[in-house]
């Protein structure tokens, strides 16, 4: 269980630096924050450039976190908020990515909070420090209590911005 819960993190983290790296420097294919602000204006998140950067902060933020095992229920918190506000461009066109819709922020987002759930594992700063209790049920649900209440106004200010 030690292996594939640090296998877990390790792949999520990768993931989440991926698209952070995209949003932030360009890499793996990305526009970085000037090529990106346009998209994220489109999609009703405005002004788009410092919102590239805020969420190109926080996708590395939780992938450090998650990869360190450190902060597990917090990591989880922002990785999850993210992803929901994330997911909002997709939201018309359902669920699939294949289709344009919110899969791929919807998976990121559950894992954290499944690794919330279980806590970071042995193989963990959260281990070495006596914070693994810091897991389970209750920490989940308040990872995700705090995800929705951050993704709250960004989505609001979305919302506004695409009213006609």
């Amino acid at each position: 269980m030690s292996a594939g819960l640090l296998l877990l993190r390790l792949l999520l983290a990768g993931l989440l630096f991926g698209h952070a790296a995209q949003k932030l420097l360009g890499w793996f294919r990305g526009m970085g924050p000037s090529g990106t602000a346009p998209v994220f204006e489109s999609w009703g998140f405005r002004p788009g450039k410092p919102l590239v950067l805020l969420a190109g902060a926080c996708e590395l933020a939780g992938a450090l976190l998650l990869a360190c095992g450190a902060a597990t229920p917090l990591a989880a918190a922002i990785v999850t908020g993210t992803m929901i506000v994330a997911a909002a461009p997709g939201a018309a066109t359902g669920f699939w990515a294949h289709q344009g819709g919110y899969e791929v922020p919807f998976v990121y987002g559950a894992l954290a909070l499944v690794i919330a759930v279980t806590g970071p594992g042995p193989w963990s700063v959260d281990h070495a420090l006596g914070a693994d209790s810091a897991s389970g049920p209750v920490w989940a649900v308040a990872a995700a209590a705090v995800a929705v209440a951050a993704a709250t106004p960004a989505l609001l200010l979305r919302r506004r911005h695409l009213r006609p």
